[in-house]
């Protein structure tokens, strides 16, 4: 919108988000991503769409109900939020996590669409990881708890993979058929990242690993999904075994800006780290 396209965004409920979508200019529908109506009102007219779904069990119809209709409406490119775990996976290697077979199969049914497909693989999100799993324990106590082990991660912030959307949106067609990777600028195990913690806050943040099935029980008992608790879990075990040590300088490539680190992120957001 700050380059002066037209932007149509379909939200799942009508509430102060939509609005503020509405209040930067975008136009707002309401649907549902499984709802065939829904899917061609948000996809008509459009020649450039970008598709991204939170952890789900329908995610693979999801992805397949949007591919169908933005095919039949012609759309010239179809920028798909995957995840880089998938670099690691074939018709042979998997995950336990059924996310991550759903991911991986949703990718396969878009290349095999024809449509002008460009793949988005981030890494573990800042926020929808650390922000939510991380600021209760450091504001009690000043701990990081994770069942991470020694493994290293490389984090990165939405606002950067949002930025690498925007300009695939804006110029795709260099970009059709391609998959780039997204991540932090660093890969560190948690030790370094808790003292990222404790320079962005200004005390002394400490890492304590904690068993994976206990840290699942906890997740259950807070009620999350099943399924969203699967996925989680094999996000812990692949990071205890160095799946997530990754590294790619795609961010900057793509955005002529280097990615949010993990220092950065918990300063601007101190508040929430802070009692």
């Amino acid at each position: 919108m700050k380059q002066g396209k037209a932007v149509r965004a379909m939200v799942r409920n009508e509430d102060q988000r939509a609005q503020a979508l509405r209040d930067m200019g975008a136009e707002v529908v309401v649907g549902d991503l499984l709802d065939l109506d829904s899917m061609h009102r948000a996809i008509a007219g459009c020649e450039t769409m970008y598709f991204g779904m939170s952890v789900s069990d329908t995610y693979l119809a999801a992805t397949v109900n949007a591919a169908a209709v933005a095919k039949h409406h012609g759309v010239k490119a179809f920028i798909n939020m995957s995840q880089m775990t998938l670099s690691q996976m074939s018709i042979t290697e998997t995950t336990p996590s059924p996310q991550h077979k759903l991911h991986w199969l949703a990718e396969q049914a878009l290349n095999w669409s024809g449509l002008p497909v460009v793949h988005v693989r981030p890494t573990v999100l800042l926020e929808g990881f650390f922000l939510i799993f991380t600021p209760d324990s450091v504001r009690e106590s000043n701990q990081i708890r994770l069942p991470f082990g020694e493994g290293k991660t490389s984090p990165v912030a939405v606002e950067d993979v949002a930025r690498v959307v925007a300009a695939l949106l804006a110029d795709p067609r260099p970009h059709i058929g391609k998959i780039y990777h997204l991540t932090g600028p660093q890969s560190e195990n948690m030790h370094f990242f808790a003292q990222e913690y404790s320079n962005a806050l200004g005390r002394t943040i400490t890492f304590a690993d904690i068993p994976v099935e206990a840290w699942r029980d906890g997740l259950l008992e807070r009620g999350l999904p099943v399924h969203l608790v699967n996925h989680f879990t094999t996000m812990a075990d692949l990071h205890r075994a160095g799946r997530y040590d990754r590294m790619s300088d795609d961010v900057r490539t793509l955005t002529g800006q280097g990615p949010l680190s993990v220092q950065e992120f918990v300063r601007k957001n101190s508040a929430t780290f802070t009692a």
